[in-house]
């Protein structure tokens, strides 16, 4: 798992352990596993949030880890041109490359790291795809793909994108160099991430070295999930285990905790977790395929502005005919 990494993390800034006679530990409320499903044209998903309330999950809707998959030459697969309101996509990429392009003119190619933070908002038509290259060549693919609700004031928001680099993020560690933290959005003890966000939220990807414990300082006023990307460990202080594939959602508290275990499989030397976390925005959710709003008639609406070409409109392709070209039949086939 490359995503960002560091050639001596004792130079980085380090994450104060907290306080045990103030700090409130997040306990585990809850531990799931990802289902696996299949998203666009046929890549392999896990369906992180599966079986997990609404309510547990809030401001955050949706989240699914791409791959991790090893494509033959001919085989990467991505989404159809597909519309969003009512929320944000933040697309971050660990092995791979992947190419956006929406109807607002965002868009760009994301690899080892970086973080395509897409604002649906009023409405948008996007693409995701590999590029031709890794379609050709084939090649290692992993991501994520998290979706951000929006409160009702800001879901009619103008679309935006935000392109954001791997050498952009926070880079932190635990006092003792057995974890590196990347802060992708919002803040982690006053050392705050590249991303933007309507909705108040912290996302960080962290990795723990064999044996390693990380304990974070956590807004009381956020949520808390954890979920495993890869490896094994513990998590609160109970210790409870947790694995690849599987999601914790957390009590309330300002600090939580998780740890590696001391031996992992060959193929996941390191435990890589993704933390997240915001303010529940609670407000009633309707939420139909590609459309997150408060209410069904909201839906309703975004489904029939999308048919009617409200949301957008497919960039058109340079130097291609912008009327009907037809060709003569019977001149085409007379050779002579």
């Amino acid at each position: 798992m490359p995503a960002v990494v560091v050639e001596d993390i004792t130079v980085l800034p380090r994450i104060p352990a907290p306080d045990p006679a103030v700090a409130q530990e997040r306990t585990v409320r809850s531990i799931t596993n990802a289902p696996h499903g299949f998203e666009g044209e046929g890549f392999p998903v896990r369906r992180a949030f599966a079986g997990v309330a609404l309510e547990d999950l809030d401001p955050f809707v949706h989240l699914d880890q791409m791959g991790e998959v090893e494509y033959a030459p001919g085989e990467p697969k991505g989404t159809p041109w597909h519309p969003h309101r009512g929320f944000e996509t933040v697309t971050y990429m660990i092995d791979g490359t992947f190419e956006h392009q929406d109807s607002n003119g965002g868009g760009g190619l994301i690899t080892n790291g970086d973080t395509q933070w897409m604002t649906a908002g009023s409405g948008i038509l996007h693409i995701e795809k590999p590029p031709e290259a890794l379609v050709l060549s084939g090649g290692l693919f992993h991501g994520f793909q998290l979706w951000v609700n929006l409160p009702a004031d800001q879901k009619w928001s103008a679309p935006r994108y935000q392109d954001i680099r791997a050498q952009e993020v926070a880079l932190l560690s635990s006092p003792d160099g057995g974890a590196l933290v990347r802060v992708i959005a919002g803040e982690v003890a006053g050392h705050a991430g590249p991303g933007s966000t309507y909705s108040p939220m912290t996302l960080v990807h962290a990795t723990l070295s064999p044996g390693a414990r990380l304990a974070l300082p956590w807004r009381p006023d956020y949520n808390a999930l954890v979920y495993v990307m890869a490896g094994q460990g513990s998590i609160g202080t109970d210790g409870r285990p947790i694995a690849t594939g599987q999601l914790a959602v957390l009590g309330p508290g300002d600090a939580l905790t998780v740890s590696a275990s001391t031996h992992q499989e060959q193929r996941s030397p390191t435990l890589d977790v993704l933390v997240l976390g915001g303010r529940p925005i609670r407000e009633p959710v309707a939420w139909m395929g590609p459309f997150v709003m408060n209410t069904r008639e909201e839906v309703l609406q975004a489904v029939a502005d999308y048919q009617a070409g409200r949301l957008g409109s497919i960039p058109a392709v340079h130097n291609t005919p912008s009327t009907l070209i037809e060709t003569d039949r019977a001149a085409a086939s007379d050779p002579g």
